[in-house]
């Protein structure tokens, strides 16, 4: 039985480790480095470091995604979109704060 179960674990999805990977950085003087993120169609993941001394909060609304990050912290979104296009992002408790998601079709 036990033999079994470790073939069905080989089939797992791909941990958020492997995926593609972008960073997103909340800047102290309140804006994102870079404002514009390109990124592949498919499944990534967004590294998300608050630099600032205040808490941040990555959100989209057409990507239906959101994550608050106190001051200092690292975390990460897990995004998988496959229409190609601009995608706005804000930071929520900073609404002034806004960037772009470029998603490119896949080569």
């Amino acid at each position: 039985m036990l033999i079994g179960l470790a073939g069905v674990a080989g089939m797992a999805p791909a941990q958020a480790d492997e995926l593609p990977t972008f960073t997103l950085t909340f800047k102290p003087d309140g804006t994102f480095e870079p404002a514009t993120l390109e990124v592949p169609a498919g499944r990534f993941k967004i590294e998300l470091i608050n630099e600032s001394n205040e808490p941040v909060e990555f959100e989209s609304i057409p990507l239906r995604k959101e994550k608050v990050l106190g001051p200092g912290v690292k975390s990460f979104v897990v995004i998988t979109i496959s229409r190609p296009g601009e995608y706005p992002f804000f930071d929520d408790f900073h609404q002034s704060v806004k960037g772009t998601l470029v998603v490119k079709p896949k080569e």
